[in-house]
């Protein structure tokens, strides 16, 4: 019978994924056959003819774990899910039991098994399934992840423990995660003492813009639009966005390293600049590429220019505005094509997290 972890957490963007990703890295250095499962898929992609999480085909491409991508997310909630299951079209205890099924597998094929949840305690609740439920049902101990700070991590542990705690699943650990690095060990200690030393509390990383900031890619498929110009360069990570509104001049005098710019398509005057300054390596390093927005098409002499300098973009016929309301609001959560990320994740892993201590605990 394999051995397993269930990682909860506070509320969602806490770093679950990040989380699942240094356990199987590090795990695999131990353990011979590490599997992964995420019962809950509320993230849906299509992968060989499945739709399945977008977290489980990540785990499944990363770690060479295709054979078993079928059973790696059991529910995966389509769109008009939750709907169906109100009307009575879906049947709560088949659910329920396609997740025993797929985690008795997996059990027997693995030494050990990362169970990832979706979101908080209570997510999942709507169809019978919450967090807190599954893990309980799959019988296993529980890693909750929190984000940073110290009273805002005790409040949001304290509202999930009570749904864990009456659903009978047994939380082992705290794993507080994007950690301020100045104030890491302060903030460790005083949640320690918080919680009376009655359960364990250890750090994940610190917070990194790296895994924070998006990429080409991703921007791209975030507004459903084609990345135009260099190919080469998709998973580049993106540092800081931009809007292109005041002159050329002071435009690429702000600029900082990585920057995305959001630019109006009537900017003649921008888009040439920017276009003949991304072929020169000092700049490059601060040109990651444009967002052309608007629905004034772009004159014929600046599009020339643009598609011969070869620097990324995408073009959207919305305004300025909405598009930096979009890209602001959006968090990026990372694929197997973010492999800058995903090297960042291990590397780290190594030093930031505490494994043989993860390991006994559960």
């Amino acid at each position: 019978m394999a051995k397993k972890i269930f990682i909860a957490a506070t509320g969602q963007n806490c770093g679950k994924t990040t989380m699942s990703i240094s356990l199987m890295h590090l795990a695999r250095k131990k353990y011979q056959r590490v599997g992964f499962i995420k019962p809950i898929g509320p993230k849906i992609e299509c992968y060989s003819n499945m739709k399945l999480d977008m977290d489980a085909i990540l785990m499944a491409r990363t770690y060479n774990l295709e054979q078993d991508i079928s059973l790696m997310n059991p529910v995966p909630l389509h769109r008009g899910f939750t709907r169906e299951f109100l009307d009575g079209k879906i049947d709560a205890r088949a659910l329920a039991d396609s997740i025993v099924r797929a985690v008795a597998e997996l059990e027997s094929k693995n030494d050990l098994l990362i169970i990832e949840g979706a979101g908080h305690g209570g997510v999942g609740a709507v169809i019978g399934l919450s967090n807190a439920y599954v893990a309980s049902l799959v019988k296993a101990p529980v890693m909750i992840v929190a984000g940073s700070g110290i009273g805002n991590v005790i409040d949001a542990v304290h509202l999930n423990l009570a749904l864990y705690e009456r659903e009978q699943a047994d939380v082992r650990l705290i794993m507080t995660n994007k950690l301020i690095s100045e104030k890491r060990d302060t903030t460790l200690k005083y949640l320690k003492r918080a919680f009376d030393y009655s359960l364990e509390v250890s750090g994940g990383f610190n917070y990194s813009p790296i895994l924070a900031n998006p990429t080409l890619a991703h921007i791209s498929k975030l507004l459903n639009l084609p990345l135009q110009g260099d190919q080469g360069v998709r998973n580049r990570i993106i540092h800081h966005i931009q809007l292109g509104a005041a002159s050329s001049q002071k435009v690429v005098d702000g600029l900082l390293e990585s920057t995305l710019l959001i630019v109006t398509s009537s900017r003649d005057e921008l888009i040439v600049t920017l276009s003949s300054l991304y072929n020169i390596p000092a700049w490059r390093e601060k040109i990651a590429g444009i967002v052309i927005a608007g629905h004034a098409p772009v004159s014929m002499i600046s599009q020339q220019i643009l598609d011969r300098s070869d620097i990324p973009y995408i073009r959207i016929h919305e305004t300025t505005a909405n598009v930096f309301t979009a890209l602001s609001e959006d968090v990026s959560k990372i694929t197997a094509e973010d492999q800058e990320k995903l090297a960042w994740i291990q590397a780290n892993a190594e030093h930031d997290i505490d494994f043989e201590m993860i390991d006994r605990i559960f």
